[in-house]
């Protein structure tokens, strides 16, 4: 599910049941069973319809392919799963559900925030395999074989005058095939347009598929030293550069989105809640930008039914009939509904390490077009 779906449900649909909450455990089959006896009762007691606790626990029971830990967010209406969304790790904070006109977005959205398209070219002398996946998403979009050819392709330690002859046309051969994935990775990155290209494999066949990249594909490239298309490779490496890689472009997008909305003096941003409700209310965020831990603070704003979706309180309502909801959550559903994007500052502290006690920061806006000077 992408945001362009979720924002026509926002917009169409009335009130729904929303569920945050762990993927399969590996738990034993009675483990199970217990808790998901234990889930349905809090559900009931949130005042989740029936149909909708039904609905739930038979689509939690289907599973994922992610590992554990996973989690999974899901939306009902009417007894049906409208969308049911699966992520890799555990969960971005609590487990949350409830019933109402205006469902908890703000851990799906986390999820998605960190989201990254990318393209894996696992090579070597032979060919390789391309996959286009979503980080953090149970299954990869496409996967690509590309099958070069493999005659001669070992260089042969025989002596004589056939031993150069042999050894440069093992070269040649290698070089076509690595062309040949070339080729294929820049189809593939023009037609998906992902942000990183992650190259592994064979020491030599990654130079030579390197030297081969068109100039849109170089920049995306993080080359990762491993051969993990040999049989019996360890990914580990591998997983380590797209988590490392997708970290810092988390950060670097956010640290973006900050400098931007602080630049000129600040006319290119909004800072704290009433401007950025007002900037909301025009339609000019670009980014908002939320502490990921207003979500269980107590400032509540008005989420109205229809345009311009927020309001401080009922004066600037323009006469819509508003729901008392959590902040960050009214300022989420805004902004997706004027299509804002929303990134979120994390506190992600290495195990054993204490948190940091900071005050919550204030929310924030990079804006479309400059506010007018007052």
């Amino acid at each position: 599910m992408r945001t362009a779906e979720l924002r026509t449900t926002l917009d169409e649909r009335g009130s729904c049941t929303w569920l945050y909450t762990d993927g399969p455990t590996g738990e034993p089959p009675g483990a199970i069973e217990t808790r998901m006896r234990s889930l349905a009762a809090r559900l009931e007691d949130a005042g989740v319809p029936a149909d909708d606790r039904e609905a739930a626990l038979a689509a939690l029971a289907t599973g994922t392919e992610l590992p554990t830990p996973s989690a999974r967010w899901l939306l009902l209406c009417d007894g049906r799963v409208v969308f049911d969304e699966a992520f890799g790790g555990p969960r971005s904070g609590p487990e949350r559900y409830g019933h109402g006109r205006y469902p908890q977005i703000i851990p799906l959205l986390r999820h998605i925030a960190a989201e990254r398209l990318i393209v894996i070219v696992e090579t070597d002398r032979e060919g390789a395999q391309i996959t286009v996946a979503r980080a953090g998403q149970p299954n990869p979009e496409q996967t690509h074989s590309v099958e070069g050819e493999d005659q001669h392709l070992t260089k042969v330690q025989s002596g004589g005058w056939a031993h150069a002859r042999y050894q440069r046309h093992a070269e040649q051969v290698w070089q076509q095939n690595q062309s040949e994935v070339a080729e294929a990775v820049d189809r593939i990155v023009r037609e998906h347009r992902p942000d990183h290209v992650f190259v592994s494999g064979d020491v030599r066949a990654r130079q030579l598929l390197l030297e081969r990249l068109g100039g849109h594909v170089s920049p995306l490239v993080v080359e990762v030293d491993a051969e993990t298309r040999a049989p019996g490779a360890d990914d580990t490496a591998l997983e380590e550069a797209i988590e490392k890689t997708l970290e810092g472009a988390r950060r670097h997008d956010l640290a973006e989105a900050q400098d931007r909305a602080a630049t000129d003096d600040a006319a290119s941003g909004a800072s704290g809640t009433e401007a950025v409700v007002s900037a909301l209310q025009q339609g000019q965020v670009r980014t908002l930008i939320l502490d990921a831990r207003m979500q269980d603070a107590d400032e509540t704003l008005l989420a109205l039914p229809g345009e311009p979706w927020v309001a401080t309180a009922r004066s600037d309502a323009y006469g819509a009939d508003g729901t008392e909801v959590n902040a960050a959550e009214a300022l989420a559903r805004a902004a997706l509904l004027t299509d804002a994007r929303v990134l979120f500052i994390e506190e992600r502290v290495p195990e054993g390490e204490e948190r940091p006690d900071r005050p919550i920061a204030p929310a924030s806006a990079s804006l479309r077009w400059e506010r007018e000077p007052t």
